[in-house]
């Protein structure tokens, strides 16, 4: 069955769920990218402040990082969870990256939207 994940339908101002894939491994993020950095970092602290309830899916927990920069020089917040040592580029590990992308973007999504009935 085909899933449909919510990415940038997150229906909260500033927050997307987004995939990341390199040669170095891969990334189910929850970016928070609201321009002014003051409503930026309350956004993350909202989310730090349900920590517990978010890592209840991710056993290994999950990273958080309140001030990532993006290749294009941007600042962000992101909350997630990574796999290294595969290879986008190595077809035999296709199964494995979407293995782990999918799994890990379910939980993600699941964790989101527990906090998220309560941050509204």
């Amino acid at each position: 069955r085909k899933s449909k994940f919510m990415l940038y339908n997150t229906k909260m101002k500033g927050v997307e769920l987004k995939f990341d894939a390199t040669r170095n491994g891969a990334s189910v993020i929850l970016e928070i990218n609201l321009s002014n950095p003051v409503q930026r970092i309350e956004k993350f602290e909202q989310f730090v402040l349900h920590k517990s309830t978010m890592e209840k899916q991710f056993p290994e927990g999950l990273l958080w990082n309140p001030s990532y920069i993006r290749e294009c020089g941007t600042e962000v917040s992101r909350i997630y969870t990574e796999k290294t040592g595969i290879d986008l580029h190595r077809r035999i590990q296709w199964l494995e990256f979407y293995t782990f992308m999918t799994e890990e973007m379910i939980k993600l999504e699941r964790a989101f939207k527990l906090v998220k009935e309560t941050m509204e």
